[in-house]
């Protein structure tokens, strides 16, 4: 049905698979588990450790296909190595294929200028520096990007940047140095030309990262989210990305590969919830009875392997769609994956919390932070009932 992995892909998908079994799950828990209130943001030797084998042994950059930093892979090849590296939420940093500094190296490879190419496209590929992207405002309903009200003002030879964001990921930790910012430029323009994008140094005069923001508790320290101001933030008009009144074109053409790359990864994660389902079912007993025996206990592994089927090939059907006509035209397919696969994976992941008992909400598993990362996306780069509505539209004009 699918074409079959470039030997290239394969090579890669083998050895990813090698890495994470040595590497990954056997740090995952040093790696996810809170550090101590003084080094929360710093970076983690062990991290920093794994990410150096990981880009020795040329996992690197694997989402990158823009020349000799990156791998080469299609949307379709990538979305299979993507489900290995998505089965622990440690490690996509470790391969430095982590939202969102995926999504801003691509808006740096597209639209960035050579000066803004080599200042931050360069460290962030090669894992120097991070970066976060602010577009989300605690003021407005943000799931209508032409609301948000931060102004970008043009003054002079320079840009002043003044409002506040929040779910800036990436803002806290102590390796972010560039967020990429969406704002108004022009509120007397067309609804979708008033918006711009443009680099802010986070380090520059006026930034202040006011507090972290936590996911259903979770803070996913070193990097994080966090409420941002910018207070009459000055920088060059060097800095703005693509030109005044692009913001929404940039914004659609990051927006529908890393909608994708969550929906890749969380098949993963699915996978491995299903995986510790069935390991926590074969092994327990209550009742007199294997949890495996129970027939409601059956049910839920059965429906579960049932849904992530169908998530996983709407996903590759959407990255297939990304390859053969572009992201543009592949829209209403990576919406449908946008919907359909954060859902069925926090099903899944839910039933193996349900069928861990106590241990599935403790810190002992990865269950209860895999949830709460799945919930989230159900908001995250556009809620649901958005990309619903724009698919409604479609429907119903066939039927003008």
């Amino acid at each position: 049905m699918f074409a079959e992995l470039s030997p290239h892909a394969r090579d890669l998908r083998d050895r990813l698979t090698a890495f994470m079994a040595e590497h990954i799950y056997p740090n995952e828990r040093a790696l996810l588990e809170p550090p101590p209130e003084a080094e929360r943001w710093a970076p983690r030797p062990l991290a920093m450790a794994l990410m150096a084998e990981a880009r020795a042994a040329g996992l690197w950059n694997l989402f990158y296909n823009h020349g000799p930093e990156g791998q080469g892979l299609s949307n379709f090849e990538y979305s299979q190595l993507c489900e290995i590296l998505g089965r622990s939420l440690a490690a996509p940093e470790i391969f430095n294929c982590n939202a969102p500094d995926v999504g801003n190296m691509e808006i740096l490879a597209a639209y960035g200028t050579p000066d803004q190419k080599a200042r931050w496209l360069a460290p962030l590929l090669s894992g120097e520096i991070r970066s976060c992207f602010a577009m989300t405002e605690p003021a407005v309903a943000s799931s209508d990007a032409t609301n948000i009200e931060t102004a970008i003002t043009r003054d002079g030879d320079d840009y002043i940047v003044e409002g506040r964001k929040w779910w800036v990921t990436g803002a806290p930790s102590a390796r972010c140095k560039v967020a990429v910012v969406m704002g108004k430029s022009d509120p007397a323009a067309e609804k979708h030309k008033q918006q711009s994008m443009i680099l802010v140094p986070i380090d520059a005069p006026g930034v202040r990262v006011v507090r972290p923001l936590r996911v259903y508790g979770f803070e996913h320290a070193p990097l994080g989210h966090a409420e941002v101001v910018f207070d009459r933030v000055r920088v060059p008009a060097a800095n703005m990305l693509l030109g005044e009144g692009r913001g929404f074109e940039i914004a659609q053409g990051r927006l529908g590969p890393g909608r994708i790359h969550h929906c890749m990864r969380f098949i993963g994660l699915a996978e491995r919830a299903l995986e510790s389902m069935c390991q926590r079912a074969k092994s327990r007993v209550a009742f007199g009875s294997a949890l495996a025996d129970m027939g409601a206990v059956r049910q839920a592994i059965g429906q579960s392997r049932c849904d992530i089927e169908q998530a996983r090939l709407v996903t590759l059907k959407a990255a297939w769609a990304m390859d053969r006509h572009g992201n543009k035209a592949a829209r209403n397919d990576i919406a449908i994956a946008k919907i359909v696969v954060p859902t069925i994976t926090g099903a899944v992941i839910d039933r193996a919390i349900q069928i861990h008992g106590g241990a599935g909400v403790s810190q002992d598993f990865f269950l209860a932070e895999a949830f709460a990362e799945t919930r989230f996306l159900r908001i995250g780069d556009g809620p649901d009932e958005v990309h619903r509505e724009a698919l409604a539209r479609v429907e119903l004009a066939r039927w003008a």
